[in-house]
């Protein structure tokens, strides 16, 4: 068999037009043939064709009609002679690309066998097998690790005395039966005595067989253009050529397979993991992985215990929140309020020109009680308390994370990653290896790099202004939708009507202005993400990790502006620049500046993040539920004689929903946006950890269901870890010491009461002879004369609004009347003074906890570096023992042959 030689290729992900003219490209075993495009079919004795065979009736048989070679991937197509409504010189380059492919592939040692479809003649499925020869040739290509002896090695459980207890959350091992363990090695067919191969069907699993092939077909070539290749079964389906590319399940999923042979994996998987009697149960990780491959293993690993870590800060999360319920009764700044003697007697100063009336402070009563919940002490204490928890997650996932690394044998995945097709069809330019001192190509020079990353970085800066000027059109919406509901909501605060109780101008302009916040970000990601992937392809990362992680880099930075863009605007902008009554200040001139409600923007905060994190994941479970359900439903429907006739596997692995070519990048997203709000704003919702584990929960076995049910089987893949979203976490984790830190100190009013209560409410500032807050709201509340309005370019606004003469507004200013009237007063510079000392201390207590926490907790722990060790070094051994055999038995058999042409010579002389 020969092996495929690289090629310069065009890259797969560039929209061209596959039908343009070229020259067919054939391997032989001895060279490669170049055909041209035009000619009969029947005069093209090169092309090597596969054999069609009749469906044999077996719906479950996951092999060839001879039963002995298996099916390792399935190619399917539309015969191009029954296609409707197409050119038939398309139809014939199509064909001549198809028939160049497949003879590609049988000359590279792949078996193939055709069958038609059942329930449409149109269609044909090509079965791919690869024999063990190829298996062997490849896994050493691409540096598979595979079994070289049993591992001995003893594992202790983590729970000890608690097996009892953990047993009921456990999966029935008599049910799906623990992977006995072996030491590995990279293949190599010269020692392949050294491997553990005790049966050469077993000895590569469905899942490695699929990969090798996905390799295989990922890099045959099909056809020359302008002196470039062109190659890879991505290409040819994204064209049209074929319709489909994938391995097979290995039965239906809510039945056993008939073949007694087949261990059934997907059904246990379906009844032990995604059905939702399950859901109380820990994951079988072992098996995801071994059917799945590594990459979906670790995803759900991650998310798993990212669930089990929300527990606790659920539990903290909750009982704060109780604590401000429970304690706003004790809320005396609310009372006064509420109370029509002090509250209902505070006349405020309008909060828009003109078409905005004056009103009561007591019209702000009911969301001042919601208020009391959320900013409360147990808020302080709470938000402490998540810097540390964050850190605590990221360190014991670490090493969770090694763990998996030893127990997967990916602890060394960087040394067998290949290069991605894509970056080797670009590679034209030759340099020398600084290392090897040899020659190797490349895609572009240092030069065309750096135009690269200027584009690439220009794009996204772009992009990124983009959402910045829809998040000031929402915040001209809130502008200019307040003014109307400040004139058409009922102000009588004393109605019976929930909507006038409730409803304040300020809480209906921020939920509205929520939605329609929720509304564009959802549009805007279905934009960002084909803009993150086309500037990514345009990048041209080397390996397929490294284009993940430069496209999760993209997206994150474009989901984390549009997302928590208008949160921080609430949180560290709003009512921060408004001025005062007499010289308010004007965004472009013309709409005056949001304020916040007396109580400040808190709640208002509180509000956004349970629109839009409540939104985002009832939309999400939505989506993954019902699309792909739908779609498969409205696909059974269609075909009608599918009910009347049996149906093979890769038949009905067709009719499923295929997985997206980015995979599980989407669940990434979803969760480590999750993950943002839940550590970013917690300070001003202590139940996001709650609602972040209830979605979590559902969200492991939606996913799971979906992957079992729904979805065509992926291609098994490699993983190490969680890759570019573990640094990004831990960036979050900083980011959300400094933003909880400023929320409690300039959004809510947590220090302003403190302030008061040490040092205002007693003399010398204070009356009181001993620390209360009463008399806060009347300390906190500035007094303004509606004649002192100094903007000569505008008429004054307050006049002609009634009959008043002062107003209060939300400040600390001296009075109308004082030397220095409408500055800011002391009480200003102690709260201003305090809020900066207590974001210095707060930082430097929690990150000091943060840095101590790190370094105490090793990445790895020392149980997993003895087992590394440990197996690296009988893995050694065992492998040096073999070699020392073998050179024994070698020379050994040379001795022999010496020793006896030494008697043959010797014997006549002694005659």
């Amino acid at each position: 068999m020969q092996m495929m030689t690289r090629k310069v290729l065009l890259n797969m992900e560039l929209e061209e037009d596959d039908d343009e003219d070229g020259d067919i490209v054939l391997e032989n075993f001895d060279q490669t043939i170049v055909c041209p495009t035009f000619g009969s079919l029947e005069n093209q004795q090169d092309f090597r064709t596969p054999e069609f065979e009749e469906f044999n009736g077996k719906p479950d048989s996951l092999f060839f009609t001879d039963g002995q070679r298996r099916i390792d991937f399935i190619l399917v197509y539309e015969d191009e002679s029954k296609k409707e409504n197409n050119k038939k010189g398309t139809n014939e380059k199509q064909k001549r690309k198809r028939q160049a492919y497949e003879s590609n592939l049988i000359c590279h040692g792949l078996q193939l066998e055709a069958t038609r479809s059942v329930s449409d003649d149109k269609l044909v499925f090509v079965k791919v097998h690869a024999p063990w020869e190829v298996l062997c040739t490849y896994a050493e290509i691409m540096h598979i690790k595979l079994p070289l002896k049993p591992n001995d090695l003893k594992t202790r459980s983590p729970f000890g005395n608690l097996n009892w207890f953990t047993k009921v959350l456990r999966v029935n091992e008599s049910v799906i039966k623990p992977e006995q363990e072996f030491f590995t090695a990279p293949f190599e067919k010269s020692r392949m005595n050294d491997f553990y191969i005790l049966d050469r069907d077993s000895f590569f699993n469905p899942a490695t067989r699929s990969r090798i092939v996905y390799f295989i077909l990922s890099r045959v070539k099909y056809q020359v253009m302008n002196n470039v290749n062109k190659f890879g079964i991505n290409r040819l389906v994204s064209s049209g050529i074929y319709k489909a590319a994938f391995p097979l399940h290995d039965c239906r999923f809510n039945y056993e397979s008939e073949d007694i042979s087949c261990p059934s994996e997907r059904y246990l998987l379906y009844r032990e993991w995604a059905h939702p009697r399950s859901i109380y149960k820990k994951q079988p990780l072992d098996l995801i992985r071994k059917y799945y491959g590594e990459k979906i293993g670790i995803y759900f690993a991650w998310l798993g215990y990212y669930t089990q870590m929300l527990l606790l800060a659920a539990v903290v999360g909750v009982a704060c929140f109780l604590y401000g319920y429970l304690d706003q009764d004790n809320c005396t700044w609310s009372k006064e309020v509420c109370d029509p003697d002090i509250g209902g007697q505070i006349l405020m100063c309008p909060q828009c020109d003109r078409l905005c009336p004056f009103w009561r402070l007591n019209i702000t009563c009911e969301s001042s009680k919601k208020l009391c919940i959320f900013d409360s002490f147990g808020t302080l204490i709470f938000a402490v308390f998540m810097g540390v928890w964050v850190t605590l997650f990221l360190e014991f996932w670490k090493r969770r994370q090694a763990e998996l690394e030893y127990e997967w044998d990916t602890v060394e995945l960087q040394q067998e990653e290949q290069a991605r097709p894509e970056y080797e069809a670009q590679c034209n330019h030759v340099v020398i290896n600084e290392i090897t001192q040899e020659e190797e190509r490349i895609p572009f020079t240092t030069c065309g790099k750096c135009i690269r990353v200027t584009l690439c970085a220009s794009a996204v800066f772009f992009w990124i202004l983009l959402i910045i000027a829809s998040v000031i059109g929402i915040i001209v919406y809130r502008l200019s939708v307040f003014i109307v509901f400040s004139t058409t909501l009922p102000k009588n605060p004393n109605g019976t009507d929930p909507i006038q109780k409730y409803l304040t101008p300020q809480m209906a302009t921020s939920i509205t202005a929520s939605i329609i916040s929720f509304i564009i970000i959802m549009i805007l990601n279905t934009i960002y993400e084909k803009v993150a992937i086309m500037i990514t392809n345009f990048e041209l990362p080397r390996t397929q990790t490294d284009y993940e992680n430069s496209l999760t880099m993209k997206m994150f930075l474009f989901q984390f502006v549009n997302y928590y863009s208008s949160c921080f605007y609430i949180a560290f902008f709003k009512g921060k620049f408004v001025g005062y009554p007499g010289d308010p200040v004007y965004l472009l001139g013309k709409y005056r500046s949001e304020e916040c409600d007396p109580g400040g923007c808190l709640l208002e905060l509180t509000t956004q993040l349970t629109i839009i994190m409540g939104g985002k994941a009832i939309w999400n479970n939505i989506q993954e539920v019902l699309l792909p359900w739908v779609m498969n439903l409205i696909g059974r429907y269609k075909r009608v004689s599918g009910s009347e006739k049996i149906t093979p596997r890769w038949e009905q692995d067709y009719h499923l929903q295929p997985m997206g070519k980015l995979g599980l990048f989407y669940e990434y997203l979803e969760m480590i946006i999750q993950f943002g709000f839940v550590t970013l704003f917690v300070a001003s919702f202590p139940l996001a950890p709650l609602l972040a584990l209830v979605n979590n929960i559902l969200e492991i076995r939606v996913d799971a269901w979906k992957l079992t049910t729904q979805f065509r089987r992926m291609v098994p893949e490699k993983a190490q870890d969680i890759g570019a979203w573990q640094p990004i976490m831990q960036g979050i984790a900083i980011l959300a010491v400094v933003t909880n830190a400023m929320i409690i100190a300039f959004t809510s009013d947590m220090i302003p009461r403190l302030v008061y209560y040490w040092s205002f409410s007693i003399p010398p500032y204070g009356d009181h002879t001993y620390y209360t807050m009463d008399g806060y709201i009347n300390n906190t509340l500035s007094v303004f004369n509606i004649t002192d309005f100094k903007n000569t370019d505008k008429e004054n606004p307050y006049i002609g609004l009634g009959n008043y003469t002062l107003c209060r507004y939300r400040d600390f200013r001296n009075p109308p009347g004082h030397p220095q009237e409408y500055k800011h007063n002391i009480y200003y510079w102690h709260v201003i003074a305090a809020k900066l000392a207590f974001i210095i201390v707060m930082e430097h207590i929690i990150y000091s906890v943060k840095f101590f926490i790190s370094y105490a907790i090793p990445d790895v722990s020392k149980i997993t570096k003895s087992k590394i060790k440990r197996e690296k070094y009988l893995t050694q051994k065992l492998l040096h023992e073999s070699h020392l055999k073998d050179l024994t038995k070698n020379m050994g058999l040379i001795a022999e042959r010496i020793g006896g042409t030494v008697d043959n010579s010797v014997r006549p002389k002694l005659e």
